[in-house]
């Protein structure tokens, strides 16, 4: 009985592992389902292989044994297809050239096992010895050798693109070199059963160097460990760089707020006041950047294409940024082709965005020489390729940092910018931006003489003679009315009540959710503009509570600064009628007014329909043509 030490051995190690594998949490995913196939598989191979050399020495029946080793033929091409079918998975081919190399080998597997059963077989069975032989023999090592080869090939694939990670190969070169010395074995010592024992070791050998569960929850902790940590130190970087960026403009608006109490002339205090409104703005610029770069990662920045006249945009972007040059000593010329299309059809905001970022970039970079604003166009016959380029005689960016450009939060040469304000989100913002709308954006630079950023936009050409100018609309005038502001800031309800004292209105104000609600049981209001976010009463826990009154008709607008993308939508859920964000924009004031004041109604601006719609089958106009002569002759 000493040729079935080896499958016994087999045997052990198989049950070993999948006790082991099994009654231990894995990973799922392609790699440890195969493993666990192969060991499924392998276990079946081992036991049928201990069942052949029983069944061949206790009963010896010649048929039964003869199918019973065409099945231990058969597993063992299958095992081979299995670990081709895993180096397959590991080399990460490409999915065309991976389904292609998958269907033949599976194909290949299947016509082996057929040719294995339907071939016939020669059992040899005396003594300590149990063999086989003919033609079924010879078909299944021709499959396996072919299988071996494909596992040399892409075993030598796979190390030569992982160099650093070559324990996955490790199994199937012990594989191999153990199928070998078992060949010569058998050769000598044709008692000796080495297939399962070589498979079983080879199992054993892949579930420490690959496969192991422990492993690769180890590995996989480790790598959410790291990502927590890249993660938290990211966070900590951006409340620094807030915290620095923030404050900048804000010391601006509290020492110039504080300059205006102090000052003996009106001219002085209104420069003060200009100087507020332009830290005011880079303060707003700074959130609306975060709120944006929020919106892109989040997937919920939309594409608004609407007709614009991108010669008008530019000039008075022009006269926006110029003032921003302040005292250096800079040219900012700009010029616009003659073919630029005079009505283009696409995004404005995100257009003029994009044009002011990198003007913004520049003028804060540069600091003599020129800014040059070009704008140029491909046109082919409804499109236009507009291009957009800022050039400058700034700092320049060295070669290696260009890659760094675009990064979120990311200021190049920091040790040189430290009097300079901004996020560095404005060119990250601006790339997204770009590729929303399907554009590109290059950059050139020489370090030290300036740079270069050219953005190429696909735009669609409206061959309207001008663009339709809105008609002037009267001046609200709202004398009569009364509204209500609930804000628990002073500062807020001051800004509201000039705002609104604007059109007229009688304006009253409160300081939380209960006063409210003690307001409007004496007086009737036409309109109320309501925070949300107060101590002890929310707004919307104060409308929730007023709509509970069956005789209160009084419309309510959020007025928040929770402004980020879809929170008009939660606001009008919750049951407000209209929503305006902190801070307060004149323009959409104005229009929640009109809105809700006036009664006016919005024109919806509707794109005209394609020609298309229009055309006609011919088979439709002769028989408009018959209907209309026959009303004819009657």
């Amino acid at each position: 009985m000493s040729g079935i030490w080896l499958p016994v051995s087999a045997l052990t190690i198989s049950l070993f592992l999948i006790i082991i594998f099994f009654t231990k949490k894995n990973i799922n995913n392609v790699e440890v389902n195969i493993y666990r196939n192969l060991l499924i598989l392998n276990l079946f191979f081992s036991i049928n292989a201990m069942a052949v050399y029983c069944v061949a020495k206790t009963i010896g029946t010649e048929l039964l044994v003869a199918f019973m080793q065409k099945i231990h033929l058969s597993l063992l091409n299958i095992i081979g297809h299995i670990f081709l079918t895993y180096n397959i998975e590991i080399n990460q081919f490409n999915p065309k050239i991976k389904k292609g190399i998958t269907t033949i080998t599976n194909l290949f597997v299947i016509v082996i096992v057929i040719l294995i059963f339907i071939s016939p077989i020669k059992v040899i069975n005396y003594d300590e010895i149990l063999d086989v032989g003919g033609i079924s023999y010879y078909i299944s090592i021709t499959g396996i050798i072919i299988a071996f080869i494909f596992l040399i090939i892409l075993n030598i694939r796979y190390l030569l693109r992982n160099k650093d990670n070559i324990k996955k190969s490790i199994p199937f070169f012990v594989l191999i070199i153990l199928f070998g010395i078992g060949l010569l074995l058998r050769l000598h010592y044709p008692e000796i059963i080495t297939e399962t024992y070589c498979v079983a070791f080879a199992l054993l050998v892949m579930y420490f160097t690959i496969e192991n569960p422990d492993v690769k929850l180890l590995n996989q902790v480790e790598t959410a460990r790291d990502k927590a940590e890249k993660a938290n130190a990211a966070k900590t970087d951006f409340l620094s760089s807030m915290s620095h960026e923030i404050r900048t403009p804000l010391n601006a608006i509290v020492g110039f707020s504080q300059a205006i109490q102090e000052e003996t002339t009106l001219e002085a205090a209104k420069q003060d006041a200009k100087d507020i409104i332009l830290a005011s703005q880079n303060l707003l610029e700074i959130v609306n950047g975060i709120l944006d770069i929020s919106k892109i990662e989040a997937n919920k920045m939309e594409i608004s294409n609407t007709k614009y006249n991108i010669k008008t945009e530019s000039e008075n972007l022009y006269k926006l940024i110029k003032p921003r040059i302040g005292e250096k000593p800079i040219e900012f010329v700009m010029n616009i082709a003659p073919d630029v299309p005079t009505t283009l059809y696409g995004d404005k905001g995100k257009v003029k965005e994009i044009m002011t970022n990198l003007l913004t970039n520049a003028v804060k970079y540069t600091e003599q020489g020129e800014i040059n604003l070009e704008i140029s166009c491909i046109n082919k016959n409804d499109n236009s390729t507009i291009i957009i380029s800022v050039e400058d005689t700034g700092r320049g960016i060295k070669p290696e940092k260009i890659d760094k450009l675009f990064t979120k939060f990311e200021r190049l040469d920091e040790d040189r910018n430290t009097t300079l304000e901004g996020t560095g989100l404005g060119l990250a913002i601006t790339k997204r931006l770009v590729e929303m709308m399907n554009g590109k954006i290059i950059v050139q630079s020489v370090f030290g003489n300036g740079s270069k950023f050219t953005v190429y936009l696909p735009q669609k050409i409206i061959y309207d003679k001008e663009l339709k100018v809105e008609p002037q609309k009267e001046v609200l005038n709202l004398v009569n009315k009364k509204v209500l502001v609930v804000d628990d800031n002073d500062l807020n309800l001051k800004i509201a009540d000039r705002l609104l004292k604007k059109y007229n209105l009688q304006v009253d104000t409160c300081k939380s959710g209960y006063e409210c609600l003690e307001k409007i049981k004496d007086q009737t209001y036409d309109l109320i503009f309501m925070d949300d976010m107060m101590p002890k009463m929310s707004g919307t826990e104060t409308l929730h509570i007023i709509q509970e009154s069956p005789t209160f008709k009084t419309k309510v607008i959020a007025l928040t600064a929770n402004a980020i993308e879809g929170m008009k939508e939660k606001y009008i859920e919750e049951g407000f009628n209209d929503y305006l964000a902190k801070p307060i924009d004149k323009d959409e004031l104005e229009k929640v007014l009109r809105r809700h004041l006036n009664h006016e109604i919005e024109s919806a601006n509707f794109e005209p329909l394609p020609k298309e719609i229009y055309q006609i089958d011919d088979s439709v106009v002769e028989e408009l043509n018959n209907q209309a002569s026959s009303v004819k002759e009657q």
